[in-house]
């Protein structure tokens, strides 16, 4: 602790810096404060959420922890998916059944997530969920190196569409939720879609780390879109 309260005392300026910029960090400095302190709040008062609903029986179909095998597969219930953990984050992934491959953005959170389930799975099961056919959920899964990740398929189910991770004409929503145990049950606690109610996006850019260090750059994030093409085919 000592390290830290030294490592504080330090500028967020360098050696030579001139006036202007010493000026300005300080205001961005307290802007920045000012927005750490609205976050805590925020998540202050989504702790405070009453109960959601409770949640149907879903059977969500998995296969082998290896990607590399196909068989065998089951049927899952949603509760067992929390393992040893009372509550369960879910990454809805955005791969309709009739697509070739998944949302790249999708994907962007999804390699995110599995860059850090060690430390996640502390303190939450972690699932990702997707509409697509179970055999091609999992191919893209493999070649992504999502290795460790409960990969499951909501295909012919109607779980998709009753968390609003789908539209009513089928096009698949990104989003993230936070399911809760309740004895032999399921409850919804929390769902953060990708875009505002006002249409805005950013909605859970928060979950990524690419966004937070592309903000950073001086030429910000821009329009840049992740793709799927320049991540290695791991087959």
């Amino acid at each position: 602790m000592a390290d830290v309260e030294h490592e504080t005392a330090l500028p967020s300026w360098p050696v030579g810096a001139d006036a202007a910029h010493v000026a300005a960090r300080r205001s961005l400095a307290s802007a920045e404060q000012e927005l750490r302190d609205q976050l805590e709040r925020v998540a202050a008062a989504r702790r405070r959420m009453p109960p959601g609903p409770l949640l149907a029986d879903y059977r969500l179909a998995e296969g082998p922890a290896d990607l590399d095998r196909s068989e065998p597969t089951r049927d899952v219930r949603l509760r067992e998916l929390f393992e040893e953990h009372d509550t369960l984050f879910v990454y809805h992934l955005m791969f309709a059944p009739d697509a070739a491959e998944a949302c790249p953005m999708c994907s962007l959170w999804v390699d995110g997530f599995h860059g850090v389930l060690p430390h996640l799975r502390r303190h939450t099961a972690v699932a990702v969920v997707a509409k697509a056919p179970l055999p091609r959920l999992r191919d893209w899964a493999r070649r992504r190196g999502w290795t460790g990740l409960r990969i499951l398929s909501s295909h012919g189910t109607s779980f998709n569409a009753d968390l609003r991770a789908e539209h009513p004409d089928g096009t698949q929503r990104p989003m993230a939720s936070v399911l809760r145990a309740e004895g032999d049950r399921v409850r919804h606690f929390y769902s953060a879609p990708a875009s505002f109610p006002d249409g805005g996006e950013r909605g859970i850019d928060l979950l990524s780390p690419v966004w937070n260090v592309l903000d950073l750059l001086p030429r910000g994030r821009g329009d840049w879109y992740a793709g799927n093409d320049y991540v290695p085919d791991r087959a």
